[in-house]
C-alpha cells in the first residue's frame, strides 16, 4: 500500500473515531445557511401586499426564555430596525431564545410610509378591540384584512412567545399601559428610557401588543424611541441594553 493511501486511511479511521466517541476533531462554528453566526433559524412567515418576504431570524439556544422583537410596523419608523439587524448579524447569543423580525412592512420601509401598499395602519388592522378608522390610522376593510398582518398572526401563534417587544418611533418611552407593569418598568430601566402612558389619543383599536396580550398568556408592550436616534445608540448601545433585559449576552 502506498504511503499516500496509508496516510489518508488513518486519517479517516481519527477521523471517525473521533465521531464515534463524541469529541471533536476540529473547531468550527455552526452558522446558518446566510452565514450570520447568531443565527440558528430563518423563516419567510409572509409577504407582503406588493410580495415582498417578511423575514424572520431565531437567534441563542432553544430551552431558554422566548422573546420576540418586532421592528419597522410603521414603514417611515425605520431606525430602530437596526438594533435587530445588530444582533442578527453579530456574534452568537446566549441565555434567550431570542426571535427577530426586523422589517415588519417591507412595502412601507420601500415608500417611507406608516402604511403597507393598501394605505393600512397595519397596527390598527388586528382582531382585537378593531374599530373602523381613517386617515393617518386607517385600519382596513375589516380585522386581519392584511397579508402583513396575518402573516404576523400565523407566526405568533406558532411561535408563542413569553415576550413581545415592538420597536416604534418618536415617543421616546416605554408604555406603561400594557399588561405586565413589572416588565414595563425594567424594560424602561435597562433602555434607559422614560415611562409613558401611549394611550394613542383614544385610538388603540386594533393593535399587535393588545391582540397578542389579550390571547397570550405572555407580555407584549411598545418601546417607542426619538424621532432621529443616533447610529452608536441604534447599533452599539441599544442591542447590549436588550439583551440585558433578560440577562442574555453575545460571546
Amino acid at each position: 500500500m502506498r504511503l499516500g493511501t496509508l496516510i489518508a486511511t488513518a486519517l479517516a479511521a481519527t477521523l471517525v473515531t473521533g465521531l464515534l466517541a463524541g469529541t471533536p476533531t476540529a473547531s468550527y462554528a455552526v452558522r446558518a445557511p446566510d452565514g450570520r453566526p447568531a443565527v440558528m433559524e430563518k423563516r419567510v412567515i409572509g409577504h407582503s401586499v406588493r410580495g415582498r418576504p417578511i423575514k424572520a431570524f431565531r437567534l441563542g439556544e432553544r430551552g431558554q426564555p422566548k422573546v420576540l422583537l418586532i421592528s419597522t410596523m410603521h414603514g417611515n419608523e425605520g431606525h430602530p430596525r437596526q438594533i435587530l439587524a445588530t444582533l442578527r448579524d453579530g456574534k452568537p447569543i446566549h441565555g434567550l431564545n431570542l426571535w427577530v423580525l426586523p422589517i415588519y412592512n417591507p412595502d412601507g420601509l420601500a415608500r417611507h410610509t406608516r402604511k403597507n401598499a393598501h394605505g393600512v395602519d397595519l397596527n390598527r388592522n388586528f382582531p382585537y378591540r378593531w374599530a373602523d378608522l381613517d386617515g393617518s390610522y386607517e385600519s382596513g376593510p375589516r380585522p386581519g384584512s392584511e397579508p402583513e398582518t396575518r402573516a404576523v398572526i400565523r407566526f405568533l401563534k406558532q411561535i408563542k412567545p413569553r415576550w413581545i417587544v415592538s420597536f416604534h418611533q418618536p415617543l421616546h418611552g416605554v408604555d406603561t399601559d400594557t399588561k405586565n407593569a413589572r416588565f414595563s418598568r425594567r424594560v424602561a430601566d435597562k433602555l434607559n428610557l422614560p415611562r409613558k402612558s401611549f394611550t394613542c389619543g383614544g385610538v388603540c383599536h386594533g393593535t399587535m401588543t393588545g391582540w397578542f396580550n389579550h390571547h397570550f398568556t405572555g407580555s407584549a408592550l411598545t418601546v417607542e424611541y426619538g424621532a432621529h436616534p443616533s447610529k452608536r445608540l441604534m447599533r452599539r448601545i441599544a442591542p447590549t441594553q436588550v439583551l440585558s433585559i433578560w440577562g442574555a449576552r453575545r460571546r
